[in-house]
């Protein structure tokens, strides 16, 4: 029975899935899981791109433990970030999406080339860590002198495991530098900003098998998570759906990019799917929950911060996607800044957090619908 396996990485933790069919049915198990998150090196936030390595080999000698009949394997992770490679070399430190170094650089990049172009010709929302603007503060930090390649993470970890360099399509097209018409990397924005052209090589589609490991096949799944989750839910025409982990992403599919004025107006993003669009906005999501719980109780369960969210009467919410929330050294204090009226326990904190979610989730299906 051919058995399959699934590396899923968020920005806080990673799983390896087997999966197989079994009397016409898709069945799982979760075989290795691990932590994940964000490193504070020199004043930066980084990811470490050695230990994401280790784990997804250790997962993968996990899944062989369990199965000897896995055909094939992938990688999905969190978007816009990737590795710099000098050869065989990456650069480092490898910098997390979170992290301020792109605020001079949006101003540059935006005086080459005003975001109402970049969005004509990649409908990709504004959002400050766009790979456009991290590519640029690269550039000129000197980060991009001697590079050979840009990898975004999963296939980085991939070309780790067979040795081929690739560039997934759905993944590129996070990033801002996506030709919404083309679909192929715009080189008109890369010209502009003065990044090295070799860095953008034609992209593949899920489905391209690039080698194998231990003698498993090494294939291109929709490589940006949010990708591989849509292609997850069993849903028909054009249904709204909310793929929520980290980010929430709250969307349709679409079959082409809508990069009108409205949506350049309400700051919705064309992410490449698998043979369609995904018309999206990305919403702030579980990350605020996360850091609310590292902070006030890290040993309760979030069902237990479910039901003491539910029990408690706070009424106050906040704007979920202001980016003082993004990466604050304390979200309570975060929070604190942005409440008239102090929570005066974690359960107010935690009902504000849920239902200041759900106030963007139903703001977003109102310009969607409407």
């Amino acid at each position: 029975m051919s058995c399959y396996l699934a590396i899923d990485i968020g920005a806080s933790s990673g799983r390896h899935i087997l999966g197989w069919m079994e009397n016409g049915s898709l069945r799982t198990q979760e075989v290795y899981r691990f932590p994940n998150g964000v490193t504070e090196l020199e004043g930066h936030l980084t990811w470490d791109v050695n230990e994401l390595e280790r784990h997804v080999r250790a997962g993968i000698d996990e899944a062989l433990k369990c199965r000897g009949d896995i055909v094939s394997l992938s990688v999905d992770t969190w978007g816009v970030d990737y590795v710099l490679l000098r050869g065989d070399q990456p650069v480092l430190p490898c910098y997390a999406y979170r992290d301020s170094r792109t605020e001079i650089p949006i101003r540059e990049v935006h005086a080459r080339m005003p975001f109402a172009e970049l969005y004509r010709r990649t409908g990709i929302q504004f959002q400050p860590f766009n790979t456009v603007y991290q590519l640029y503060a690269d550039l000129t930090a000197g980060r991009l002198d001697q590079v050979t390649d840009f990898l975004m993470m999963p296939e980085y970890l991939m070309y780790r495991l067979c040795g081929t360099k690739s560039h997934e399509f759905t993944n590129a097209t996070t990033g801002g530098m996506v030709n919404a018409g083309t679909l192929q990397y715009d080189m008109d924005i890369v010209r502009t900003l003065g990044l090295p052209e070799n860095l953008f090589q034609p992209l593949s589609r899920p489905g391209t098998v690039i080698g194998s490991y231990r003698g498993i096949r090494v294939v291109l799944c929709a490589t940006h998570d949010t990708g591989s989750a849509v292609e997850g839910i069993p849903m028909e025409g054009d249904q709204p759906f909310i793929s929520s982990g980290t980010w929430s992403l709250l969307g349709v599919k679409v079959p082409r990019p809508i990069t009108d004025e409205a949506s350049l107006r309400d700051n919705w993003s064309n992410e490449g799917g698998v043979g369609y669009t995904r018309y999206l906005k990305n919403i702030m999501g579980m990350w605020i929950v996360n850091r609310l719980r590292d902070e006030l109780c890290p040993d309760r369960s979030f069902t237990d911060l479910v039901r003491d969210a539910e029990a408690s009467s706070f009424g106050e919410t906040v704007d979920a996607n202001d980016p003082a929330f993004l990466a604050p050294r304390s979200m309570k204090a975060a929070f604190d800044a942005a409440l008239k009226t102090a929570p005066a326990s974690p359960p107010d904190y935690f009902r504000c957090a849920y239902r200041s979610l759900a106030m963007t989730y139903r703001d977003a299906l109102e310009e969607l619908l409407f």
